[in-house]
């Protein structure tokens, strides 16, 4: 591969960030109070609950397959752990501590009972997930007809604390980046990575090849149940209380925000720091919307249209990398052509007996 393909690939791939500074631009030259730092670190600080549901969409749209529960596990798994620490079993459960544990293994355990329908029980991901959502929201306007409040301090520490070290921001921020920057480091330059990525782009190939891609899948679902979790403690952190209408309706805005970060529909492809552009966008496109005053029905229209954008771009990019390719395997069959035809054309000439 020569490159400058190599080059325009890496463009392609990561035409998020493009798309951002475009964006941004555009924004801060039009929108007077765009570009201030506190807008921007409210845009950042506004992010992270998106960034983490963006993050656990396109891990799960990584093996090729979706989940459509992220939402109702973001309200269902820390709604459950705070009920279960101080009102169910209080004597027992009852440190935030214990709360939080509670709320990543509920999260955890949700995952692995998708990814098990879906691996070993053969279900349809769409289908499973989306029953699974209505359950939990179901579960959750049962379990908290109103919301409960106020939490502990510890456990909505990295939702609401902010560090005075760092220019007062938000602890939610550097929480948010280190979390993208572990999973930077898992996807690229782990074998779980590589099997993962393998997983989503041939099953039955990397099944061949001696992976166990039911693991993969299951896993790949437990990372997005966790990864939904700590949305919720994020969100019921940012508001000090757990409600029942937490996470309403965010499901496909990050699977848009996937998509736009180079996660690719069909599997085997995306990475932590296209995603996290992908939010950013999400957030930079919502606050700008805020400031101009938009009302909230056309957000809605622009949110749909956002989505769409966000299924275009991956069609496009699909498109123009495999045209790419075919043309770069094109060019160098006739560079192997060209050389055969010189070695023949100077190979000497054997004698006749």
């Amino acid at each position: 591969m020569s490159g400058s393909l190599k080059l325009r690939l890496a463009l392609l791939d990561n035409i998020i960030w493009m798309m951002l500074i475009a964006f941004f631009s555009v924004c801060a030259l039009s929108i007077p109070a765009f570009a201030t730092w506190t807008n921007l670190v409210n845009i950042l600080y506004h992010t992270t609950i998106m960034s983490m549901l963006v993050l656990a969409q396109g891990f799960v749209l990584m093996s090729g397959n979706l989940d459509l529960s992220i939402d109702a596990v973001l309200a269902f798994a820390p709604g459950v752990a705070v009920l279960m620490s101080v009102k169910w079993f209080p004597g027992l459960l009852g440190s935030p501590w214990t709360a939080i544990v509670l709320t990543l293994s509920i999260g955890a355990l949700l995952g692995l009972f998708n990814g098990f329908c879906v691996a070993r029980l053969g279900m349809n991901a769409f289908m499973q997930t989306l029953s699974v959502s209505i359950i939990l929201r179901g579960l959750v306007l049962f379990f908290i007809p109103l919301s409960i409040f106020p939490l502990d301090p510890v456990y909505s520490f990295i939702g609401k604390a902010r560090i005075a070290q760092l220019g007062n921001i938000p602890a939610a921020i550097p929480v948010t980046f280190f979390i993208f920057f572990i999973f930077h480091v898992l996807i690229n330059y782990t074998v779980f990575g590589r099997n993962y990525l393998a997983t989503g782009g041939n099953a039955r190939a990397s099944f061949v090849a001696g992976i166990n891609t039911n693991r993969m899948i299951i896993l790949g679902f437990m990372v997005a149940g966790i990864l939904s979790a700590i949305a919720g403690m994020l969100t019921a952190g940012r508001q000090d209380s757990v409600s029942n209408t937490m996470g309403n309706g965010m499901t496909l805005l990050a699977f848009a925000g996937a998509l736009l970060g180079g996660t690719s529909m069909s599997g085997g492809k995306g990475s932590a720091f296209g995603m996290l552009g992908g939010a950013i966008l999400l957030g930079m496109f919502s606050n700008a919307l805020n400031l101009l005053g938009v009302k909230v029905t056309l957000i809605h229209a622009a949110q749909g249209t956002l989505i769409f954008l966000a299924i275009l771009v991956d069609r496009f990019r699909v498109s123009l990398r495999s045209s790419m390719l075919r043309k770069e395997q094109i060019r160098t069959l006739h560079r192997e052509e060209d050389r055969g035809a010189e070695y023949t054309v100077g190979k000497p000439r054997e004698e006749s007996v």
